[in-house]
């Protein structure tokens, strides 16, 4: 595709920490390809904080499109403009949200989602906190506007778990979902089954850079319900706010059960759960895998989801990043999808 017929679309990028740092050093390294291969000549129109925002000189016309080399010291960002001010400023056409998914943050990440969406801007997220509070809202606001809503990075990180639910399984009679969608859960009950203890699977996730400082939400199966939540709201159409959720978590006691589980031959998982005809409802339970079960197969930190489609048969996607990078792919990915027009054809 020549440059002359890539379509430009302006991102305002709120949030910059390690998601969104990755977000802004992949279109930096490869922008210029993702236009010439996608339609979509991205250019970054700001970058947000809680306290203080970036405008690249391209922002205002000056420039060129190279526009996503790192920001300045935070010392030399200006002031931080109501998000209103800025989409006006900028005239940007995507808002991309790397803010974290924590209660602190929620309202003010519902209420400069549902600004974009009403004023016609689409938004891509990886926040998860306000998907799980304001989920019809978002779509009445997306509606409203004429805008769309991309959650890849909420529902797996580079796993397309969320495309194949809002999309690619549409008219299969898809009935169930099984996931296991949390890679550090995955790779501590690995290793207690080789023997290690809890303290000491979470250390060397930790070290390897798979979990958190904190991998309180991976471990008692809320993450996991959590992305089982919203998946099963694009697939089904439930309103993720009021799905109830029963968990079961990882705990000391855990490493006994995975290690009788390895000596049977299976494989212990965190398995989160949800059916078409059990509505609003999510399980999270401790299952023991047998071989032949794609739940069993995983290994490390790998996730996957499967679509239980009585007709057409289980559809499974597995592997995907669990990493800063692979939500920020995902980001990208989503950003492409809304700002590439519609073509024609194969298109």
């Amino acid at each position: 595709m020549s440059e002359h017929s890539a379509t430009p679309a302006s991102v305002v990028l709120s949030g910059y920490g390690p998601v969104g740092r990755a977000y802004l050093d992949h279109l930096a390294a490869h922008g210029e390809a993702l236009a010439d291969r996608h339609g979509a000549r991205l250019r970054l129109a700001a970058v947000r904080t809680s306290s203080a925002e970036h405008l690249p000189p391209s922002a205002n016309g000056a420039g060129t499109d190279t526009t996503w080399a790192p920001p300045p010291p935070r010392s030399a960002w200006g002031p931080l403009p109501s998000l209103a001010e800025t989409l006006d400023g900028t005239g940007a056409g995507v808002l991309v949200q790397c803010v974290p998914s924590s209660p602190e943050v929620r309202d003010q990440a519902a209420a400069e989602a549902l600004l974009a969406l009403r004023r016609g801007v689409h938004v891509v997220t990886a926040t998860k906190s306000h998907l799980l509070s304001h989920w019809r809202e978002l779509g009445r606001a997306a509606a409203e506007g004429g805008s769309l809503i991309r959650i890849s990075g909420a529902t797996g990180a580079a796993l397309p778990a969320g495309d194949l639910a809002r999309a690619g399984v549409r008219g299969l009679g898809c009935r169930t979902i099984r996931a296991c969608p949390n890679g550090t859960a995955t790779f501590v009950l690995d290793r207690l089954a080789a023997g290690d203890s809890l303290a000491d699977a979470v250390a060397e996730a930790r070290r390897r850079g798979i979990a958190e400082a904190d991998p309180s939400a991976d471990l008692s199966g809320s993450d996991a319900a959590t992305k089982a939540r919203l998946l099963a709201a694009l697939l089904w159409g439930w309103d993720a706010s009021a799905v109830r959720t029963e968990t079961e978590a990882v705990d000391d006691g855990t490493a006994r059960a995975a290690r009788e589980a390895a000596a049977s031959g299976r494989r212990l998982r965190t398995v989160a759960s949800a059916r078409a005809d059990e509505p609003l409802l999510v399980r999270v339970r401790l299952e023991r895998t047998a071989p032949g079960d794609p739940l069993h197969a995983l290994t490390g930190p790998e996730k996957a989801v499967v679509y239980g489609c009585p007709d057409a048969g289980d559809i499974t996607v597995s592997g995907g990043r669990s990493s800063p990078l692979g939500a920020a792919l995902a980001m990208v990915k989503d950003t492409l999808d809304v700002a590439v027009p519609r073509r024609l054809g194969f298109g």
